[in-house]
């Protein structure tokens, strides 16, 4: 440092012994902007614990100075003490690698400087977590997911490949989910761990130390008899093949069985995988690299790759499978909770040596500004507005004042709570997780719940058994409650009210997420204005967010759901059940026959259009039922504002209609238990011959 200013300059390794105990001796030129602020870890709030890399800890960390205070970062903390003089190297060259990246699929490094025990690197927060969280809770993601994710990890190998470096620990822990811009574009990135990435190889062009994940190893990198950029796409395969079947190509029982599968075990292609697949794979699991697929080129080439358009993938303009949840900057929704359950602590380091801050000279680093960088987001976070998973009852009972009930499940109960520091007034809903995994239901509600007509999800805590959701409370109460009570009511009413709904459920169906228990009791009023515009859709505990194509018969069962409120608003009546005493049995066959009355009585005074909706809506075979954007084109919505204006006349007996109502879910979420015949009976049974064997046969 001179005069205050970062310049310039090279930094001599002292010799090393490798993995092969040869010696070698690196030299690393460091970049820095002239005249930059220096950072220091005092300018850092620390927020959370993201999980650990290869040499230290990951931090969720807030900038609390200077022109990006406010900005969210991933503080990556080294403690030198720790580092062998091998590591040291290479945390020197991942400061190095980091600077010389600029690509939107591998992160970026924003500022990198040391205390006299550790050494920091400050990178983007990418608060879509890892790869690896996704995939287990995914088990196996589809093709579409899966292609597109390796088109955007294709382009960002090739820019590495392009400046030499061999990433060799490519693998879903390291590749991150990116919330780009405010249409949450989600990209894959390279986590901040290139302490395996390798920039210095012989004159051949190969690298020969022995380091990554032995089940992503090529089996070059196992055999030790040196490697090349090849490398990286052999655990591309591996990558692809665990995104799409949930397992690993290679694994044995041990480190030592899994290294001989790679060299000589023959792959298990499994047949569901398409042959568009299968075919990347075979040419990625070559072990001989000369044979290999190798490099972006035939990537962009090959059959499976045919619908990306490569430019638009580039600049961020396709979008992606998946949508990380629009809730706060700061949610850690999508990292292992075993890491952010910790207490962030970032204790004194001590020096390794009393040279130790020599050794590392030239890694301070500031990120040089650009006309094509993304400027810094002003972020103004209210620490109490929504706070993340909590593990302690008391936090929940600290906060907020239980009163009473307001409905009660089978695995939840739902309470109104008020509170503390505002006398406000909530719903909380309680979940069992010995009864329901909620995460699913968590998931959506953050994702999603920005919606003006689904239940906004303010805060959730967890203490271990059970899980709160604490939300904004229905003071209109139930939409069929009201509408019942109504003296008045027109069919022009009705069709804004389902307007309003099938509209909602458009928006969750465009992004793949069926309700599947659109009952109305789970359709309330925020206000009791009454006005369509105060609905709210609520209790997503039965949702999914569908990730193939094969669910898309799914959505249907949505449709049914409104088929039966538009029934009951109309007539006063509910379609296939007479009332409570109806039997789960007899409610259950009228549904299966797809037969329900639409002629005299209280119909006499319906318009046809509204009976062709109801009867297109309610269409037993779900392939010919509407979807919710051919319900909003129907005329009967489409033309409201000409519908008649004159009250329905309805049956009036809300106790029954309500009665009806619960017996018709009741009887559609019950399990009935098949008949079964005697095994003999059975076809199977009677082709092969099976007899009934006597105490004496056997």
């Amino acid at each position: 440092e001179v005069g205050g200013t970062l310049i310039e300059e090279d930094w001599l390794v002292p010799p090393l012994v490798c993995d092969e105990g040869s010696v070698n001796e690196i030299s690393i030129t460091h970049h820095v902007k002239e005249g930059s602020e220096r950072a220091d870890p005092r300018q850092f709030e620390l927020r959370k614990v993201l999980g650990q890399g290869s040499f230290g800890k990951v931090f969720l960390v807030k900038k609390i100075t200077g022109p990006d205070a406010g900005q969210l970062y991933a503080m990556k903390v080294l403690k030198k003490a720790t580092l062998k003089v091998r590591d040291r190297v290479r945390t020197k060259m991942e400061r190095d690698i980091l600077v010389e990246v600029n690509h939107p699929f591998i992160v970026r490094l924003h500022y990198a400087f040391q205390t006299e025990g550790k050494l920091y690197l400050i990178l983007d927060f990418l608060r879509g977590g890892d790869l690896f969280t996704r995939l287990s809770k995914e088990v196996m993601f589809t093709e579409d997911d899966v292609k597109f994710y390796l088109a955007e990890l294709a382009l960002a190998l090739d820019h590495l490949h392009g400046l030499g470096i061999i990433y060799r620990d490519l693998k879903p822990e390291n590749l991150l989910m990116y919330h780009f811009q405010l249409d949450s574009f989600c990209c894959l990135l390279f986590v901040p761990d290139f302490g395996l990435s390798k920039e210095s190889i012989d004159h051949e062009n190969k690298a020969y130390s022995f380091c990554g994940t032995v089940e992503y190893m090529a089996p070059e990198v196992v055999n030790r008899r040196g490697h090349t950029l090849s490398a990286d796409w052999w655990s591309y395969g591996v990558l692809m093949f665990e995104m799409l079947t949930g397992t690993l190509p290679f694994q044995g029982k041990d480190r030592k069985e899994t290294m001989t599968m790679i060299l000589k075990a023959k792959l298990g292609m499994p047949q569901f995988l398409s042959q568009d697949a299968q075919s990347l794979l075979r040419n990625l699991f070559k072990r001989n690299p000369g044979n290999r697929l190798d490099g972006v080129e035939e990537i962009k080439r090959h059959s499976l790759f045919s619908t990306i358009d490569w430019n638009k993938l580039f600049r961020r303009e396709l979008h992606p499978p998946f949508k990380p949840a629009s809730g706060r900057p700061d949610d850690t929704i999508y990292f292992d909770s075993e890491f952010t359950a910790k207490t962030p602590r970032d204790s004194p380091g001590c020096p390794p040596s009393a040279n130790a801050h020599q050794l590392f000279r030239g890694f301070s680093f500031v990120a040089i500004s650009d006309e094509e960088s993304q400027p810094p987001q002003n972020i103004n976070i209210n620490m109490t507005s929504i706070q993340q998973l909590h593990r302690n009852t008391a936090q929940f009972s600290d906060a907020y004042d239980v009163k009473e009930d307001i409905g009660v499940g089978s695995y939840s109960i739902c309470k109104r709570c008020v509170q503390k520091s505002n006398s406000m007034d909530y719903a909380v809903k309680i979940i069992s997780k010995a009864k329901r995994d909620p995460t699913e239901e968590v998931e959506i509600l953050r994702r999603y719940g920005q919606h003006p007509n689904i239940i906004t999800l303010k805060e959730v805590y967890d203490d271990g058994r059970s899980v709160y959701l604490v939300t904004e409370l229905m003071k209109g109460g139930e939409l069929l409650d009201k509408i019942l009570r109504q003296k008045f009511f027109s069919e022009r009413e009705a069709s804004a009210v389902l307007h309003t709904i099938t509209k909602t459920v458009e928006y969750l169906h465009a992004q793949g997420v069926v309700h599947r228990d659109l009952k109305p009791s789970n359709i309330l009023y925020v206000d009791e204005s009454g006005n369509p515009e105060s609905i709210r859709i609520c209790d997503f505990g039965f949702a999914k967010q569908l990730r193939a194509e094969n669910g898309t018969c799914m959505l249907t069962c949505d449709i049914w759901s409104l088929g039966v409120l538009l029934y009951t608003m109309l007539t006063g009546f509910t379609p296939f059940a007479n009332g409570p005493e109806d039997t789960p049995e007899e409610i259950l066959a009228r549904i299966g026959s797809g037969k329900f009355s639409l002629t005299g009585g209280y119909w006499n005074s319906v318009s046809a259009e509204a009976k062709d909706l109801v009867s297109k809506m309610l269409h037993v075979d779900p392939h010919q039922r509407l979807t919710a954007a051919q319900v909003l084109r129907h005329p009967w919505i489409l033309h409201k504002d000409q519908l008649p204006k004159y009250q329905l006349n309805r049956h009036d007996a809300p106790h029954l209609v309500k009665g009806a109502m619960a017996a018709t879910y009741s009887a559609l979420n019950m399990h009935v238990p098949p008949v079964l015949d005697p095994v003999g009976r059975s076809s199977l049974a009677q082709r092969r011959g099976v007899k009934k064997l006597t105490s004496t046969a056997l």
